[in-house]
């Protein structure tokens, strides 16, 4: 069995070396990364890290102030642009690859199929995002398949809700939203009917916090009448839905990460996986569902993985900031118990605050006992964003993205340590951060007691721990017991195995020599039924005691 180690990549940024960081800077000024950025010796360590699976984030076509008319492609009026580079989540051509991408603009679809075979020979995996629930405000295909119908054509737009329109509209009203709409150009951007904006804004005039430059694509969802579905005969959206999730699966692609995958009816991703995956069964779906109690009717649909959002990141996050127990880990995972292997882990994605940020722990070396409990706890998969893996600050105002604490998703912008890296500039603390983390998700990659191991949760019977936690693994004869201590000092403790453990995992009572898989070193410790274990733990670090049980 395969412990999933999901990279995320923002693939416009991953390879750019250019340190002009101009705020609002032109790609000509701040440069971008490329998919021929990815070579072998660059796949290799990444793989070498422990990874499963590269997620290449904004790889298909959105909207961009930057003019590639001289290619075909049509050119984005910068009055719904955000950023000089755009939104990666604001697509503009559903079947194209984003010529920013590109060193060839004109071969960009092969570019990225390139890649695809380049990290399939690397030994990972391929994830692209799909964007369902939304798409640019001049979204218009000009790579679509031969005899497939674009979005919105055959629409009447006199209609507010149509079940076989593909978008909403507001008849008689004119696109009017709060900014200038002609953003220094000699011609506004001009939208009548006014179409309805990503995030469930269902008239003309969205304001400066909601998803303005995308509009909202209609599964057969009458919202304009309390959220009635119309779903027989089949809306036209699904249909025209399917055929990209089938084109790019096609590509050899071995994954989706569904965007804002809840916006998008249930009903319609059980019609599509159900089709998607009986010609690509091995093809997983991911999918970014915030409300808990939704889980389980979007697994049923098809999805093989949801975001751990609400419960363990925000639990985490609190803990890794002092602000909670960690006591309070044991009620998030036991939350979804149920639906453990469906929930993806993490500490950090293009939509949350850097860890090394100000504004969660001002140092990426804070989270280092949570990353040993998100890795090691359980079989789900787990994901790090690139940068985490250096504490990555995400302290810059790169132009439309300010100081945020986040690394830019709209901007033409170079990741400080991903460039410093690459010229071996890290500092001693980055260094050793990217080491931990290495050990880490291997540890997660190749421990039987991990991929194929039991949990038991020891903290019901350690009451006194709320800055540490701790848990046994095991499978077959390998036993694994790890302590994390998410305290600023160092902690002495004394950890309880209760006589319940020794049944539940079918061990001896006995003296084992152990080894701590992160620092290497041996020592003897003695198993007993509710009897105690002295570990010394190292402040904002762990221990994990490899035995043969």
């Amino acid at each position: 069995m395969e412990k999933i180690i999901i990279y995320q990549i923002f693939t416009r940024l991953y390879g750019n070396r250019n340190e002009n960081r101009k705020p609002g800077g032109s790609i000509e000024e701040n440069g971008c990364g490329k998919l021929n950025d990815f070579t072998p010796a660059v796949l290799k360590q990444i793989k070498g890290m422990g990874v499963s699976h590269i997620w290449y984030t904004g790889v298909i076509r959105h909207a961009t102030m930057t003019d590639y008319s001289q290619y075909g492609i049509p050119r984005q009026h910068p009055a719904v642009v955000k950023g000089r580079a755009g939104s990666p989540y604001a697509i503009t051509d559903y079947y194209d690859i984003d010529p920013d991408l590109a060193v060839d603009v004109e071969h960009r679809m092969e570019e990225f199929q390139q890649l695809v075979e380049r990290t399939h020979k690397a030994g990972m995996k391929v994830i692209i995002d799909f964007v369902p629930n939304h798409v640019a405000r001049q979204y218009k295909s000009i790579c679509k398949p031969r005899g497939v119908k674009d979005l919105g054509q055959g629409d009447n737009p006199q209609l507010g809700f149509d079940p076989q329109n593909n978008f909403y509209y507001c008849p008689g009203q004119r696109f009017t939203p709060y900014f200038d709409l002609y953003h220094g150009e000699t011609e506004p951007y001009i939208e009548e009917p006014a179409k309805a904006t990503g995030n469930d804004c269902f008239h003309n005039a969205p304001g400066q916090n909601d998803w303005y430059e995308t509009v909202k694509l209609n599964y057969g969802v009458d919202y304009y009448a309390g959220r009635i579905g119309h779903f027989d005969p089949v809306p036209s959206t699904w249909k025209k839905m399917l055929q990209i999730l089938l084109f790019w699966a096609q590509k050899g692609i071995d994954g989706f990460r569904c965007d804002m995958a809840e916006m998008v009816p249930a009903e319609f991703w059980g019609y599509a996986t159900k089709q998607v995956k009986a010609q690509y069964p091995e093809l997983v779906f991911i999918g970014e569902v915030y409300n808990p109690g939704e889980y389980r009717r979007y697994i049923a649909n098809g999805f093989d993985y949801l975001y751990d959002k609400v419960g363990m990141y925000d639990t985490m996050f609190q803990i890794i900031r002092g602000q909670q127990s960690t006591q309070a880990i044991t009620g998030a995972w036991q939350a979804t118990d149920d639906i453990r292997d469906h929930m993806l882990y993490f500490l950090e994605n293009h939509d949350e605050l850097r860890i090394g940020s100000d504004f969660f722990a001002a140092d990426g070396r804070k989270a280092v006992p949570a990353l040993v409990v998100n890795a090691l706890m359980q079989q789900n998969p787990f994901m790090l964003y690139a940068g985490q893996e250096y504490g990555e600050r995400g302290m810059d105002c790169e132009g439309f993205s300010g100081h945020d604490g986040r690394t830019t998703i709209f901007d033409y912008w170079s990741v400080d340590t991903l460039t410093r890296a690459v010229k071996k500039q890290l500092t001693a603390d980055e260094q050793q951060l990217a080491d931990i983390y290495n050990k880490v998700l291997n540890i997660a990659r190749k421990e039987k007691a991990v991929t194929e191991g039991v949990s038991y949760d020891l903290m019901y019977v350690n009451p006194d721990c709320h800055r540490q936690y701790m848990f046994l693994r095991r499978a077959k004869s390998s036993l694994l017991l790890v302590v994390a201590n998410f305290d600023d000092a160092s902690a002495a403790v004394d950890v309880r195995i209760p006589a319940h453990a020794f049944e539940f995992l079918k061990l001896k009572e006995k003296s084992l020599e152990a080894t701590d898989l992160l620092s290497g070193q041996r020592t003897m410790l003695c198993l007993k039924a509710d009897g105690q274990i002295h570990v010394d733990v190292p402040a904002r670090g762990a221990l994990v005691y490899k035995m043969k049980a």
